[in-house]
């Protein structure tokens, strides 16, 4: 029998592979995205020691995306988008991750059908609080995109970042994640059995270098782009993305940039040891990080999850 597929208006904006998991316009809510928080594992409901403080991280919440002089945005298609948010912090790019200059969100969910192909889509926007004159571009560091990854034999980590500024200079290219041959204290900042070994957590471990380069992420070939930012600090303008990743190879496949496609085959991300109980994890996840000392928002409109 020949399946035929007809998508309404709020899908035809995507691309979906032929198994939609989960499609969310937060028009009807947060859907299940979450701060990402520590483990509270410890006696008193503590989180192990970790050089990362998670209860740093800015909030994610639903937003009608208003500013000072054009008002009430609105989402993409809407009112309400998905906003995550740094705090009001940040260190210098080579300097131990500052943990209230981050913001991250997470959705949980599993895998349930075999292993193929693996897509996650979204419209977003990014921009700096309007809380002072300028355009405020120079003020966010970086966000990304991350599926959070386990079969029976490895936990894996394949993400993406837009690496938009180092200490106030633009870089404004496409970084996949891959870890660099350092020792799993040197991931951890320094820290000697912290418990997250080389390859885990690519967003915030590893160390930094003044050129903008990481031993959690390695340049997309050709991945330089100049992303649309509108000319005033209370404009935005809608964003496509796209990333397509191997689940069978655990190899990356190609990463969309609104019109232009990188060809990513050939590279994986790091393989690390499986954690307990977690066996057919399957977490998308996005994060915003600033450059200084000001608040930067990264708006998801509508995101899409699929299989094939």
């Amino acid at each position: 029998m020949e399946r035929v597929l007809a998508y309404g208006p709020e899908l035809s904006r995507f691309q979906p592979l032929s198994h939609i998991l989960s499609h969310d316009d937060f028009d009807n809510g947060a859907n299940g995205w979450v701060d990402l928080t520590p483990n509270f594992t410890e006696e008193g409901f503590k989180s192990p020691h970790s050089p990362i403080n998670r209860l740093n991280f800015g909030p994610t919440m639903l937003s009608s995306n208003t500013y000072r002089m054009v008002g009430t945005h609105g989402s993409m298609t809407g009112i309400y988008s998905l906003k995550v948010t740094t705090r009001k912090a940040a260190d210098p790019y080579t300097e131990p991750f500052h943990s209230g200059g981050f913001g991250q969100s997470i959705k949980r969910l599993s895998i349930h059908r075999p292993r193929r192909l693996l897509q996650f889509e979204m419209w977003f926007t990014y921009k700096a609080e309007q809380d002072r004159p300028g355009l405020g571009e120079d003020y966010v560091r970086a966000f990304g995109f991350m599926f959070d990854l386990q079969d029976e034999k490895h936990r894996f980590f394949p993400a993406v970042r837009y690496l938009n500024c180092v200490n106030g200079r633009m870089k404004q290219y496409w970084q996949y994640a891959q870890a660099a041959d350092v020792s799993d204290t040197d991931w951890a900042h320094g820290v000697e059995n912290e418990g997250h070994v080389r390859g885990v957590d690519p967003q915030w471990f590893g160390r930094r270098y003044d050129d903008g380069s990481t031993d959690g992420f390695q340049p997309v070939p050709l991945g330089e782009q100049k992303l649309c930012f509108n000319e005033s600090d209370d404009k935005i303008n809608w964003l496509y993305f796209r990333f397509l990743f191997d689940l069978a190879k655990r190899e990356y496949v190609e990463l969309q940039s609104g019109e232009r496609i990188f060809d990513l085959r050939g590279y994986q991300p790091t393989l690390v040891r499986p954690y307990a109980r977690i066996t057919s994890l399957l977490n998308p996840s996005v994060w915003i990080e600033s450059d200084d000392a000001r608040r930067s928002f990264l708006y998801v409109d509508s995101a899409v999850v699929s299989t094939e």
